[in-house]
């Protein structure tokens, strides 16, 4: 019976405290717990990434070179895995060229129809491809807009460059850019840019020639602003943080192409019709009616093909996609989207005894929606896969075979099994998921007193049809209805009419050297306290300075790069991961080393470390709930709910005045019982004067709205309009109402 079992002995990552587990194979199993508590260290970070690793040495060298690299687990004992597919949450690449339809491979079929049937007849598929030469627009190289710099957003002309006219992010007075740009001998630093002429402005844009025509001597260190920002914020990685991406937003600009008006094809290619349509209009069409249309092709020569693409669109409708496009890039899908996206590529898979891992499957749906996701689950498990469960949701729980809860807390107070069995025995356990299952629904309470309204006008980004709708001000409102019905896009406009602050899931950190510690400040205090105890200057205490060890350059690793085999990453023999050199660590605050800073729980640090600037960087952090975090701890292994909150404590630091905020599903990767802390952190930011606008589906935040918008009543073109706007008690008639009980 054994080898119908997976099986896990001494399982150790992160927080896991030597897990003995044995897992059905075959079956649908939930894994349940604590946010925080070890869930994802135990299905991702062990399960998968040991199964992912045993699939990849069954390659060639050259080929594992190139395939996605896992960290092999620290266990005694893995058995009984499969090759396994990992369905996340993570968003479909910011890759411009990524589409709905490229990513599903619907665009491929799309274009070979239109090769084959097409009047005219222009060639091979490849000239209907915006990503090859032969089909491209050649104005938008197949991306469909132009995005541009928009250099009059880059100063404050009413100040000189002493005073700090450059608004780009980095030039603070007393920076290193600041000083460089400041101190230029051949610009008037001193004068007020709107006094400075056109060359002059130029020239601090664009150097180069346009500093010769200031007939000064060309410097050949100088870099023009312009040329400086698309150095550092657009020719970079995908992966880019978050402060990038405002910078981004702030100091760029898109447009729609003029030339194919965003279809991205050339004109040969925007004039082949089927059916009398273009592939732009059809990319264009959503695809519950994009699989209707296709439907219509008779031709027998190009049958199998409109068969198979018809297939894959009904497939989309089905999981609840049948709004989207093929057109829609895929860096503006949601989470919840991107995952059911890359889960239609297995439906119609023949693959069995396959291992298939979701990460929070019903995020982005609608209670009314949640039924169609576990019955896909159910049809993945009932074709004789084994279907491993990241979830939170007791609908999901509720189908599963097998329910696994680890707890009983987050971080280091939890990484136990706590328990394991069906999801009617689970009802009846002593567990954290148990306490707030058996919980009664909370009451619909008295709405706030709002101190005014903001008014969205005229909106009518995607589906929405000239919508204007007011949003009150000093109290908490949720934009509810079904996935797809225009909530995201209604909060698109709240922002960009009203200069909304944004806080969403997005990493907070890019790179392994952002902890805790650094993202609220508190590194300058903390080194300040050894540098007073010990008498050396403070930067003997930083990793990143002359407190790093130089042998893994203050990073506790060491990676080997093996050439054709998997790079070796191993704890740094010098320091044994501790970080600092031998003289940084003989030093002692209230009996800790500068290393054992960074292995305290915030919670523990607002204990131990009095200095007061050191409290008031970590105090919010606490309150939104997560002093379990170690200080030293990578931001890069923070999930997506943890980063969102993460945000949402800097906000309750810095916010100096009323703000509106918009938050996107931000009970994503919540336990039940964490819901109660996220609404009091959310109670925090409305009690400090702010405006809190929030997208979500989870019953328990809706119940407790002061006012609440419901858009729908479908999705897509069936959707985009206000169904109900008030008090929650109120509502009446509507899918929303209907999942709270009120009818």
């Amino acid at each position: 019976m054994s080898e119908r079992m997976i099986r896990l002995r001494g399982a150790r990552s992160n927080n896991l405290k030597s897990i003995d587990l044995e897992v059905p194979r075959g079956s649908l199993t939930v894994f349940a717990g604590p946010s925080g508590s070890g869930k994802s260290s135990l299905v991702f970070d062990t399960i998968a990434a040991e199964a992912g690793h045993q699939v990849n040495e069954t390659y060639p060298p050259f080929l594992r070179n190139r395939l996605p690299k896992w960290t092999r687990p620290e266990a005694d004992e893995i058995s009984g895995l499969s090759p396994v597919v990992v369905i996340d949450q993570r968003r479909l690449g910011g890759n411009a060229r990524s589409t709905v339809g490229t990513i599903t491979d619907t665009w491929t079929y799309l274009r070979l129809l239109y090769s084959r049937i097409g009047e005219p007849l222009i060639g091979e598929s490849s000239h209907f491809s915006f990503n090859e030469p032969a089909g491209m627009c050649p104005t938008c190289s197949g991306l469909g807009e132009a995005v541009e710099i928009d250099v009059a957003s880059f100063f404050d002309l009413g100040r000189s460059l002493k005073e700090g006219a450059i608004l780009l992010p980095g030039f603070v007075d007393g920076g290193y850019w600041f000083d460089k740009y400041a101190s230029v001998d051949w610009l008037p630093v001193d004068t007020p840019l709107g006094e400075w002429t056109e060359d002059e402005r130029l020239a601090l844009l664009y150097g180069g020639e346009h500093i010769a025509r200031l007939g000064v001597r060309r410097p050949s260190d100088f870099e023009g602003l312009a040329a400086w920002f698309e150095r550092i914020y657009l020719h970079t990685s995908d992966s880019i943080s978050d402060t990038k991406q405002k910078a981004i937003d702030r100091f760029t600009r898109s447009r729609t192409c003029p030339e194919c008006g965003g279809d991205r094809l050339n004109a040969a290619a925007r004039a082949v019709t089927v059916l009398g349509r273009t592939i732009g209009e059809m990319s264009r069409m959503e695809i519950a009616e994009l699989a209707d249309v296709v439907a219509g092709v008779k031709e027998t020569a190009v049958a199998p093909v409109a068969a198979a693409l018809v297939e894959r669109l009904r497939a989309m409708d089905a999981i609840g996609l049948g709004y989207l496009h093929l057109g829609r890039a895929t860096a503006t899908l949601s989470g919840g989207e991107s995952q059911r996206v890359k889960t239609v590529k297995h439906l119609g898979s023949s693959l069995i005894e396959m291992l298939y891992i979701f990460d929070e499957p019903t995020v982005g749906l609608h209670p009314h929606d949640v039924q169609a996701m576990t019955g896909l689950l159910e049809r993945l498990r009932d074709k004789g896969n084994t279907v491993l469960v990241v979830e939170h949701d007791p609908a999901v729980m509720a189908v599963a075979n097998q329910i696994v809860e680890i707890g009983p807390d987050a971080g280091a107070e939890g990484g136990r099994v706590v328990f394991q069995g069906t999801f009617d025995r689970l009802r009846a356990a002593d567990t954290p998921t148990a306490s707030a299952l058996a919980k009664p629904a909370p009451p619909v309470g008295e709405p706030r007193r709002a101190s005014g309204v903001v008014t969205i006008e005229h909106a009518d980004r995607n589906n929405l049809r000239d919508v204007t709708v007011g949003v009150p001000t000093g109290v908490l409102t949720v934009l509810t209805g079904v996935a797809g019905s225009g909530k995201s896009s209604l909060a698109a406009a709240l922002v960009e009419q009203h200069d909304a602050i944004v806080v969403d899931q997005r990493p907070v950190g890019a790179n392994r050297r952002s902890t805790p510690i650094t993202y609220t400040g508190i590194a300058a205090p903390v080194r300040r306290l050894f540098a007073k105890a010990s008498g050396l200057p403070a930067k003997y205490f930083s990793a990143n300075s002359e407190g790093g060890c130089p042998e893994c350059k203050g990073l506790g690793v060491v990676y080997t790069d093996l050439a054709f085999m998997d790079g070796q990453e191993t704890v740094c023999e010098t320091c044994g991961g501790r970080r600092f050199t031998e003289e940084a660590l003989r030093h002692r605050v209230d009996g800790l080393t500068i290393a054992d800073v960074g292995d305290l729980t915030i919670a523990e640090a607002l204990q131990r470390l009095a200095d007061p600037s050191i409290r008031k960087g970590l105090h919010h952090l606490d309150r939104v709930g997560l002093g379990y975090l170690r200080l030293g701890q990578p931001l890069t292994t923070l999930s997506g709910g943890e980063c969102q909150r993460v945000k949402i404590a800097r906000e309750l630091r810095e916010a100096a005045e009323p703000s509106v905020y918009v938050l996107d599903e931000p009970t994503t990767g919540l336990h039940l019982r964490d819901v109660d802390t996220l609404m009091e952190v959310l109670f925090q930011l409305v009690e400090a004067g702010h405006t809190v606008v929030v997208i979500e589906h989870h019953l328990e935040v809706i119940r407790r709205a002061d006012w609440i918008v419901d858009l729908g009543p479908g999705a897509g073109r069936h959707g985009g309009r206000v169904l109900y706007e008030g008090p929650v008690a109120a509502i009446r008639g509507t899918a929303t109402a209907q999942a709270l009980g009120l009818g």
